[in-house]
């Protein structure tokens, strides 16, 4: 298992993750079954949004006398009322479900405390400048949450949340069919039978979003990376083509900020499914030729940092050298920590050579040569 920097709250977390949401159609055994597998394979980090009780003592008892191996995403403004799950900001009911999550996790701590689905800018502002946030800064103060964090499935969102200044990391919907979709506050939408014809490859919207908790030391965690296992069929797939789970986590893992997958499991063997990334070649990783191919909704002419275009002769990183390309494009000045990672490549665009090997190898007809000879000039 590889781990990654999780923006500035510093913890190193496993690529591929635990989302619990599919455990609450388990009994404790099982429940237990998929948690153990988990930590084998080297997984350290775990999504609980949800409110049912049973799911939340299940997962508690898995965990039991392995606690510090774990961290915790656990949702504030996730409550259950009347038998069923209810998003809410009253706080006469949210604190008691956040008291009611630490007692059934068996844990006095929670490492990330998730303001729980937030998909309105309006509403981001109205939790930011209320009641609901002194709370949520109350219990970092206190302890009882390490860092602050935010779930959402909106990428207007997700730029407020990374230039708050407050959130340090928020767990975003990220897989290719998402992505090419402009924000909404219905998720609906993003389940949609058919997209509009009219889009096409990563929307803008995404990318700065994406560019903007990398710049500010956001980190990412990923829900949805499957879209619901829509991605698995070409009748389902709005790119009318199928992926692997390999795929889809190696498309989110290339998104700049991006940390750990969180991936539900509904048993042991599809842990091993998830955890096979590891393992993977850069073939079976390849969803770029599979998007290329694909009768709709091409990315062709866009970046995604697949890293097909390796090996380069002249030994440069390009996609991670698009990748600052891109980030540095955004600002008004180049930022030094910017030019510092830049500089500190073993090979820049300095040294390409301009053999044009790379372009023969980008599905997405790509100019890298002409991006290369920019990015020089744009870095100095």
């Amino acid at each position: 298992m590889n781990y990654r920097k999780l923006g500035k709250t510093g913890l190193m977390v496993s690529e591929i993750g635990l989302g619990g949401e599919w455990l609450e159609r388990h009994n404790a055994e099982e429940v237990k079954q998929v948690v153990q597998h988990c930590q084998e394979a080297g997984i350290n980090i775990l999504d609980c949004w949800m409110s049912e009780p049973n799911v939340r003592t299940n997962i508690g008892k898995a965990i039991a006398g392995s606690r510090e191996k774990w961290y915790i995403q656990g949702h504030i403004g996730s409550t259950w009322q009347g038998g069923q799950y209810v998003r809410t900001r009253d706080l006469t009911q949210v604190k008691p479900a956040f008291q009611d999550l630490l007692e059934r996790l068996q844990t006095d701590y929670i490492d990330l405390g998730m303001i729980h689905f937030v998909d309105e800018p309006a509403e981001f502002r109205k939790i930011m400048a209320g009641e609901f946030l002194e709370y949520v800064q109350g219990l970092k103060e206190a302890g009882t949450i390490r860092h602050i964090g935010m779930s959402t499935h909106n990428p207007s969102v997700v730029k407020l949340a990374a230039e708050s200044g407050i959130i340090e990391m928020v767990l975003f919907s990220v897989n290719p069919a998402f992505d090419m979709l402009p924000p909404t506050e219905n998720i609906d939408d993003y389940f949609a039978k058919d997209y509009d014809e009219g889009l096409g490859g990563i929307a803008p919207e995404r990318e700065e979003a994406y560019r903007l908790c990398e710049q500010n030391g956001v980190g990412i965690t990923v829900m949805k990376g499957y879209a619901g296992g829509r991605l698995f069929s070409a009748e389902s797939s709005p790119f009318g083509v199928a992926l692997t789970p390999v795929q889809c986590i190696h498309y989110a893992l290339t998104r700049p900020a991006v940390a750990s997958v969180m991936v539900g499991y509904d048993t042991p063997e599809h842990v091993d499914a998830a955890v096979a990334y590891e393992a993977a070649t850069m073939e079976e990783k390849d969803y770029a030729s599979v998007l290329a191919k694909a009768p709709s909704h091409s990315y062709y002419g866009q970046c995604t940092y697949c890293g097909h275009c390796a090996p380069c002769p002249a030994g440069i990183d390009i996609a991670m050298v698009n990748k600052l390309y891109d980030l540095a494009l955004m600002q008004d000045e180049l930022p030094a920590s910017l030019k510092a990672h830049y500089d500190q490549l073993s090979a820049n665009a300095s040294a390409c050579i301009g053999c044009k090997g790379c372009e023969s190898r980008c599905p997405f007809g790509v100019k890298v040569a002409e991006r290369m000879e920019k990015t020089r000039k744009h870095f100095g």
